[in-house]
């Protein structure tokens, strides 16, 4: 009997010790970077087991448009991690959760944003309309399709990326950029909740001459639709766009998983990790790496949403909250 009970007591042991050697993260990310991580995420897990005697490390992921996702998490979603492209998002884990502290950015190089991104169009084969800037898009006879600037990160940057972009060829002209803005909003044929709706809105559906999203979203959905022959336009004056990322102190804590969560994090930083986020068409701050795969990134010059709308908190009260500039242009152009 006492035979049994020790070979009993060893099985539950090594059951219990082997279930310990297992860790799990949840990675809360926005709509179009499906692909990205599943890229990103085999070699971290490989790299995590053997730095860490074995442990399984499994890397979960949930996608929706980033505003929705912040807003789950705060609503309970027991992310470890956010990979999210607008700071709002992020920000809001703070501000409304008390979930990450105050100086979140300043916990990870270049303000916790690993890799950026910019707007670009993607056309149908041709280029039937003729589209090569953004005073293109305000044609008669041009139809666009982007996520709703309301529930998308991808949609306010677009939006943004239209406003900055005309206000610089209206010379600062306030009354001439309110109509361009008005003609741009009324050539919306679909506002989906996020870019990868809009992406099957465009790809699969057919509707629309024009897809604007993120510079590395248009690329991979022009491979993936190769048959089809769309093609890419990266306007010059355009529009910088971030993707912050953090690991959430209370979940973590909760999870029992920051030391894994950090690690993560800081891979999306490593010379490996940044030239897979290279391959899915998304800049970094690498010179050598950028200069390298010139070829694969258009010029541009870009303005950001501090220097030109004057923060992102301002952004959201005067751009987008309700009744702001964002409802009265598109009330505006149904008189």
């Amino acid at each position: 009997m006492t035979t049994l009970k020790k070979r009993f007591s060893g099985a539950v042991f090594l059951l219990l010790a082997g279930s310990a050697q297992a860790t799990e993260l949840l990675n809360s990310s926005y709509d179009v970077s499906r692909e990205l991580f599943v890229a990103l995420n085999a070699p971290f897990e490989q790299q995590w087991a053997e730095q860490n005697q074995g442990d399984k490390l499994t890397i979960k992921q949930s996608h929706a448009g980033s505003s929705k996702q912040a807003l789950a998490i705060l609503q309970g979603l027991k992310a470890d991690v956010v990979t999210y492209n607008q700071f709002t998002d992020v920000q809001i884990l703070h501000d409304r959760g008390n979930l990450i502290p105050a100086d979140w950015q300043k916990r990870l190089p270049n303000n916790s944003s690993p890799f950026y991104s910019t707007m670009a169009f993607l056309v149908r084969k041709g280029n039937p309309k003729h589209i090569h800037d953004w005073q293109d898009l305000v044609k008669s006879d041009v139809k666009l399709v982007f996520p709703n600037p309301k529930t998308s990160g991808n949609g306010r940057y677009t939006y943004l990326a239209a406003w900055g972009a005309a206000n610089k060829a209206d010379e600062n002209d306030p009354a001439k950029t309110e109509r361009f803005m008005q003609r741009f909003l009324q050539n919306v044929e679909v506002f989906d909740t996020g870019g990868r709706g809009a992406t099957t809105t465009f790809a699969e559906r057919g509707l629309g001459d024009v897809l604007i999203s993120f510079e590395s979203e248009v690329n991979t959905i022009r491979n993936q639709y190769a048959r089809q022959g769309f093609e890419v336009i990266v306007p010059e004056t355009n529009i910088l766009a971030e993707f912050p990322v953090a690991w959430i102190d209370k979940n973590v804590a909760a999870n029992q998983t920051e030391k894994a969560a950090k690690a993560y994090l800081n891979y999306l930083y490593s010379p490996e990790a940044q030239k897979i986020i290279t391959h899915y068409y998304y800049r970094v701050n690498n010179p050598e790496l950028m200069a390298q795969q010139k070829d694969r990134f258009p010029t541009v010059n870009l303005f950001r949403v501090e220097e030109t709308f004057g923060g992102w908190d301002r952004v959201m009260k005067t751009q987008f909250a309700s009744g702001g500039e964002l409802d009265k242009l598109l009330a505006a152009g149904r008189k």
